[in-house]
C-alpha cells in the first residue's frame, strides 16, 4: 500500500458564504502528486480544517460573545484548567466531542473575533462532498477536522469531527493478528488517522487549510457515517480523579 498526502494551496481567504466546494474544485488543477499527475481521482479523500468550513458558514462571533458562546455550546463541564490566561474549561458540547473551550478559537480568525466549529460538522462534510461530486463528477470522501488535545498525552494532534464518505471505523476484532490470536480491542480510528496525516502537509499558519489523501480508496464508502464522538456512557473521560480510573480499566 501507497500513501500519498499533499496540501491544496490557493484557497485564499474565506468569508461566510463563500462556496467552499467551488473554491476547492478552483484549485485542483494546480494539486501535484509525486507522479505529476494533477487533482483528484475517485476514492481519493478531501481533508479540511473546520476553521474554513465555520468562517464560510458564519460561525464567527465577536470576541466579547465569547463566553456566552462557550456556554451556549456546552453540555458538560468536564474539567477546569487554570493557566496563566484564566481559566479554561473542558466541555463537552452538543456534536458530543469533549474539548477545551468548545473549540472555540482566535487563531487565524478575523481581527477581534473567534470562531466556534461547525454547527453540524457531518451535515458540512456531506454537503462538500456533494457539492465536489456535482462539479468534478467523483466520488471522494471528506473529512472536517479540528484540533484536539488528548487525556494523558502532551501535545495536540487534528481529528475527525465530521466525515462524509470515509470509513470511520475499522473494526478487527475477532480477526486473527499475525500469529494467529484472535484481537479482542482492535478497531482502526480511520478518519481521525487520515486527520492527522493530513495535518501534516496543512499545517497551523502556512495558509493550506486543505489535503488531499491518495491511497485509501478502500475506506472511501458510499454511505455515510458519524464521526468519532465516543458515547457518553462509554467515556471515562466525563469523570475526575479517582472516579475515572476503574471506568477506564473496563473500558480496555
Amino acid at each position: 500500500m501507497t500513501l500519498q498526502v499533499i496540501g491544496l494551496a490557493g484557497i485564499g481567504e474565506i468569508s461566510t458564504g463563500d462556496d467552499l466546494a467551488a473554491l476547492i474544485a478552483r484549485a485542483l488543477p494546480d494539486a501535484a502528486w509525486p507522479d505529476g499527475s494533477t487533482g483528484l481521482i475517485e476514492g481519493d479523500v478531501v481533508v479540511v480544517t473546520s476553521k474554513v468550513v465555520s468562517k464560510s458558514e458564519g460561525r464567527i462571533v465577536p470576541e466579547s460573545q465569547r463566553d456566552a458562546a462557550l456556554d451556549a455550546e456546552t453540555v458538560t463541564v468536564v474539567a477546569t484548567k487554570e493557566t496563566p490566561r484564566g481559566t479554561t474549561r473542558i466541555v463537552r458540547t452538543h456534536h458530543g466531542l469533549v474539548l477545551a473551550a468548545a473549540g472555540i478559537d482566535a487563531s487565524n480568525a478575523p481581527a477581534g473575533h473567534v470562531l466556534l466549529l461547525p454547527r453540524d460538522p457531518d451535515a458540512s462534510a456531506r454537503a462538500l462532498r456533494q457539492g465536489l461530486r456535482d462539479l468534478t463528477g467523483l466520488s471522494v470522501g471528506v473529512i472536517v477536522t479540528d484540533t484536539l488535545g488528548r487525556p494523558w498525552r502532551d501535545g495536540l494532534t487534528d481529528s475527525a469531527i465530521g466525515v462524509a464518505g470515509v470509513t470511520v471505523l475499522d473494526d478487527l476484532r475477532g480477526l486473527p493478528d499475525a500469529q494467529g490470536r484472535a484481537m479482542e480491542a482492535t478497531v482502526i480510528a480511520v478518519a481521525d488517522e487520515i486527520a492527522s496525516a493530513a495535518d501534516l502537509v496543512k499545517g497551523k499558519s502556512g495558509g493550506v487549510p486543505v489535503a488531499l489523501v491518495r491511497g485509501l480508496a478502500h475506506h472511501v464508502i458510499g454511505d455515510d457515517e458519524d464521526a468519532l464522538a465516543r458515547q457518553l456512557e462509554q467515556n471515562a473521560f466525563v469523570f475526575s480523579g479517582t472516579d475515572a480510573v476503574p471506568r477506564l480499566i473496563l473500558l480496555r
